[in-house]
Parts: C-alpha cells; structure tokens; sequence
C-alpha cells in the first residue's frame, strides 16, 4: 500500500500521482466500461464543446453518459475561472457531488486547476484534478486511479508554440445549433485576466481539420453553426488565415445559419468587416467585448483600442449588416475607476444603445496587474452594477418592444409546458412563438408583444 508520499513523474510539469494497488471496494467487480459518468459544466461555451469532446470520448469508451442529477459512477467538473465567483462555484460544485455521492469519484478539470493548480490541488474532495491540457487523458487517467487507488493532480503548463490540438466532436444531443470550437489561448493580457495564464497562447484548428468537422456536423442536420474561441477574431493568425475562412468555409455546407461567438473590436478592420458582409448566411449578430466606456479605464485594463474607436466600428457594423445587433460585457468597479469614469462608461453604454449587455463587477485574479492595484469596495461595485444593469436594461426593454409588428424569421429550439416554442432570430433576439413548432426548421413569425426577455410571436 502507498506510503502517501507524492511522487513527481516528469520534471518541468506539475504532474503528480499517489500510488496503491488494488481497485477501492465499493467499485470492485465493476468494470471500467460499464460505469456511468456524468459531465458539470461551468462557463463559456467553449467549455460546453470541450466537455462535449470528453463526453464523445467516453462514451467511445463504453462509459454510459447521465447527466450530472442522476446516480453515477465518476462525475466531472468542467470549470471555469473567469472571475472569483467563478471559483467559488467550483469548489462548491465539487464539494457538494462529493458530499452527495461519496462513493462517486469526483474529477475537476478545466480552467481553475490550469490557472491555479495549488489551490485546486488543495481541494481534496477531487480524486483527480486535471487542466484543460489533459483533458484527452481522462479514459487514462481514470484507469490509472483505479489501478493504484489514490488520488492523481496532473497539470500540466501551456507552452509557447503550442499547437492546437484534441478537440472534434460529432453532434450536440437535443439541440438546433452546434457550437464549434476553432481557436484556443489568447496573447491580449489585459491588466484583469487571468485567461492567457489558463489557456496559453493563441493557436488555431488547422481549416482541412475544421472542414471534416463541419462536415461531420452538416451532415447530422444543425441547422446553425455557433464559431466559437476564448479569443476568436484571431483565428487564424498563427497559421496564415482569418476568421473570415473560418465562416466562409462554414458557409459553404448545408448550415442554415452561422453565427460568430465574442469577438475582440481591435480585430474588426474594415476589410474583415467587408469580407464577413459578403457571407449571406452570417448571422447580423456581434458580441463585441467593451469592458469599459472610459478611455482612462481602458488603458488602466490594456485593452488595445479607446471608446472612439469602439465607436466607430459600431457605426460600421451597423452599415454593413441590416438588422444587426451588438451584445457586449461591461465590467464596473475596476481600480481607480473614479466616479466620473463610471459614469462616462454608463453614458456612452448608451450612447451606442447595446441591445443586450452582460454587467459584472470587476474580480481580482490573483497573477494578474490589477490585483495589484488598489482596490475599491464591494458595496461601490455593487453599486456601480446596479446602476449599469439598470440603465442597460431600459435600453434592452426598447430594443424588445422595438420588434413588435415586425415579420422575422425564427428558429424554433424548444417546447414549453404552455404552449409555445422558443427560438431565436438571425440577430438573437429571444422569441416565444404561439403553438408547437419542430426544432431545427425556420419559420416566418409576426412578433405581436413583449413578455419579460422574450418577443411573443405568431406563425404565419
């Protein structure tokens, strides 16, 4: 039996692993490839493709997948470490299946480990603890926990020139559109994020690996196709491309829509802009991350472009693209943001007449420039957010009644017990439409009302 020594196997990576023998009781004469996992995810969305990935593995594997409320054998987390609240979710998410499955083993992965392994491997109710680098090792990694029966911590560190590599699904069970993840890592470092730390540097799926994928896709009918990266406007600029191949490629298949996820404003030069404009099926939808309205406050976060500048590429973007709608992240509370900073961003949040912003208070990661800084008070940025919610959200409520008496088309996803379907339009407006619909074929509607965060609608 082990002596609990931790035993280091490969110098430069923090890889650790306790080794027994033995499988542990309550598992023995239960083979691996019979057992149930179930997959937690926390996060964007390319943590959902990611945890699609392992999901496709597993299953491959003979594991029977069941979702993260039901009995299961091995339970994964697929974390996230956007911000402190993000961590504090998956420790809690990790605590809690424990507690409630004891028997379970209980495996974290993803970005909080990768940013942080120290504090991930100080949460001992993980039996296995693994970054986002490994995640094509966990069918390894679980035999190998059941052949020694102790737990294992493998992280190992993102590398300059790394490749892009691992990830390729074939569908997304029960629903209309599939996310495809075409690019990894991010070179900004702004002063607040912890991301370039997490997921290392930009790198970019090679388009003969992106083409097979999308083929895949096309060919099990998603009627749209969701682009997605943690810094996707780069795309591509590591292997002679831009994200304007990424969508014409997708373009060229059988995908009714395609839809690009967030995207970074200094990455939209005019001729990107043009080139997309000319793609019919792209979707006249852009979340486009501010962060700040505030000049100062953006060269304090070092972002690489001013309030001007974000201006002017709104004014653009809208030219281009009929019925365009802009989405966007406003952070609030960053340090040294003064009063007047605040409320130059909440100004120009309306300037621009974002038809849907994600507010949040800024978190100091722990590694990065700002958590140097000093800091305001929770109760400010409490207060601050606040504010901005409630500004943005006017500006929200009368882009939604904006729609009233307008035809658009929509993409029915799901049946409600009430009798209506939702769906969304080609410009993401959220649309609950009257009767039952079948998912995945676009439909004509005729919006009549505006209920909460929806458009009501009825068929033609």
């Amino acid at each position: 039996m082990t002596d609990g020594r931790q035993i280091k196997l490969e110098v430069g990576v923090n890889l650790y692993y306790n080794c027994s023998y033995g499988i542990p009781d309550h598992h023995n004469g239960k083979g691996l490839h019979k057992m149930k996992i179930a997959f937690y995810t926390l996060g964007c969305k390319v943590n959902q493709y990611e945890t699609q990935a392992m999901a496709e593995t597993m299953e491959k594997q003979g594991f029977e997948l069941v979702t993260p409320d039901e009995s299961a054998d091995i339970y994964v987390i697929n974390s996230c470490t956007v911000t402190a609240e993000s961590d504090r979710k998956t420790r809690q998410a990790v605590r809690r299946f424990k507690r409630s499955h004891p028997d379970s083993i209980v495996i974290l992965t993803g970005c909080m480990p990768q940013a942080f392994p120290e504090d991930a491997r100080r949460l001992e109710q993980a039996d296995i603890v693994l970054g986002n680098r490994s995640n094509a090792r966990l069918p390894e990694l679980i035999e190998r926990y059941f052949s020694c029966g102790e737990r294992i911590v493998e992280i190992r560190e993102h590398e300059n020139k790394e490749r892009f590599e691992g990830d390729s699904v074939s569908g997304f069970e029960g629903r209309t559109r599939c996310f495809v993840k075409i690019e990894d890592g991010c070179n900004r470092f702004c002063s607040y994020c912890i991301i370039p730390y997490s997921r290392g540097r930009v790198r970019s799926k090679p388009i003969d690996e992106l083409r097979q994928e999308l083929e895949r896709l096309s060919s099990k009918g998603f009627s749209e196709v969701v682009l997605v990266g943690i810094n996707l406007s780069a795309y591509g600029r590591d292997i002679g491309l831009n994200i304007c191949d990424a969508a014409e490629l997708a373009a060229e298949l059988d995908f009714s829509r395609v839809r690009l996820g967030s995207i970074e404003p200094d990455h939209l030069t005019d001729d990107i802009i043009e080139r997309l404009a000319a793609i019919e099926k792209l979707c006249p939808q852009f979340h486009i991350s501010l962060q700040s309205g505030c000049d100062r406050t953006l060269r304090a976060m070092n972002r690489h472009y001013t309030a001007d500048e974000f201006r002017r590429l709104c004014k653009k973007l809208r030219s281009e693209f009929e019925g365009a709608t802009l989405t966007t992240d406003i952070m609030v509370g960053f340090p040294s943001e003064t009063e007047e900073d605040f409320r130059e961003s909440v100004e120009f949040a309306k300037e621009i007449g974002f038809e849907k912003v994600h507010v949040f208070p800024y978190s100091a990661r722990e590694g990065t420039r700002a958590a140097k800084m000093p800091q305001l008070t929770r109760a400010v940025k409490t207060e601050r957010s606040r504010i901005m919610i409630e500004e943005t959200e006017k500006i929200r409520r009368a882009f939604l009644l904006s729609n009233v008496g307008k035809r658009v088309e929509v993409l029915p996803e799901t049946r409600r017990a009430d009798g209506f379907t939702e769906g969304y339009t080609r410009n993401y407006t959220p649309v609950m439409v009257r009767g039952s619909h079948e998912s995945g074929k676009p439909i004509e509607v005729t919006v009549t009302g505006v209920e909460g965060d929806f458009c009501v609608a009825e068929a033609d």
